[in-house]
């Protein structure tokens, strides 16, 4: 769900100094990121737009854009197709490790919330079946969400459960992560095959996130398994660029 727009007080750049030799744009720039870091605009909070604080401020449009561009540059800001210009904690940095993403944003106080665009029972082709371990035509559970991470777009996530996960519902899906929901089943993910590559958006990611058509996207492949060797889900996932990365720590053996 889009969040209102924030409309910002009448007196919110009564200290902005019209004649000095600092560039208005910045002077702009300054007063906002101050507001975002001391949590006036908490992480989430949409802007009004460009034309609205031209308008109530006398800022010309270009000013107002120079200005929100330079918080948008240092990670404060992201603007979206459709959402507008909204504040973010910055860049998710996430360890390569055994966690689901919900756990990961819920852990930093990201505020993950997730909307199931597919839900479906179907069955195993051949890719899935050898990921999964089944056999081909096998009944499976197919399961597209999208998560957030306060109210801004963050990952397209693509997960194959096989038969005895297909009851999982989707207003559960919505609601807690997958792994939370695997546990309550008394499984428990002890070892992962990961691939992590980059390409371009499709259609469908690039309208789920909210980017611009044929945008990079990074993207994550992985198939866990439990304590018994058994595979218990099969994910291929995409993440946008510029709000997320992967961390990895490497040891000389």
């Amino acid at each position: 769900m889009v969040q209102p727009e924030t409309v910002l007080p009448a007196d919110f750049f009564l200290e902005l100094d019209r004649s000095s030799p600092m560039p208005l744009y910045h002077q702009i720039s300054t007063r906002l990121e101050r507001a975002i870091r001391d949590q006036t605009l908490p992480a989430g909070a949409r802007l009004e737009n460009e034309v609205s604080v031209g308008q109530r401020f006398g800022f010309s449009r270009p000013t107002v854009r120079r200005a929100i561009q330079e918080l948008v540059d240092k990670g404060l800001l992201v603007r979206r197709r459709g959402i507008g210009t909204q504040v973010v904690h910055g860049q998710v940095t996430r360890n390569v490790e055994l966690t689901s993403l919900y756990e990961d944003l819920s852990q930093t106080g990201q505020n993950p919330t997730t909307t199931v665009v597919r839900h479906e029972i179907g069955t195993a082709d051949e890719t899935i079946a050898n990921a999964l371990g089944v056999a081909v035509g096998d009944r499976v559970l197919h399961v597209t969400r999208v998560r957030y991470a306060d109210g801004v777009p963050l990952a397209v996530l693509d997960n194959t459960l096989p038969s005895e996960f297909a009851d999982f519902t989707k207003d559960e899906l919505a609601n807690r992560g997958l792994y939370q929901l695997l546990r309550t089943r008394g499984t428990t993910m002890k070892i992962a095959k990961q691939q992590i590559g980059a390409r371009s958006a499709t259609m469908s990611e690039s309208e789920l996130l909210s980017l611009p058509r044929n945008a990079a996207v990074l993207t994550m492949k992985r198939t866990a398994f439990d304590s018994s060797g058994r595979a218990v889900e099969h994910g291929q996932h995409c993440y946008s660029p510029d709000l997320y990365t992967f961390e990895i720590t490497l040891v000389d053996k």
